[in-house]
């Protein structure tokens, strides 16, 4: 398994009820349910093989590939 990154998240009282029964709902833990829901936006927003253009970014070889919001900018 990839090792993940780990960051603090504040939440507002409510907003972390409402995921709680959500996640509850779809049989998954409250970080689970976070993880499943921003990983849906991303394939939405960057396509499914997003996990490819951000996973491993090399520094030197890639920041002249992608834009400041991500985007892959080579032409294929």
């Amino acid at each position: 398994m990839p090792e993940k990154k780990n960051f603090v998240l504040r939440l507002d009282p409510g907003a972390y009820k409402a995921l709680e029964k959500w996640a509850t709902d779809e049989f998954r833990s409250v970080n689970g349910q976070i993880e499943y829901l921003l990983n849906q936006a991303l394939k939405e927003q960057f396509g499914s093989n997003f996990q490819q253009k951000f996973g491993k970014i090399n520094p030197e070889s890639n920041s002249k590939d992608l834009s400041e919001d991500g985007k892959d900018n080579q032409q294929t």
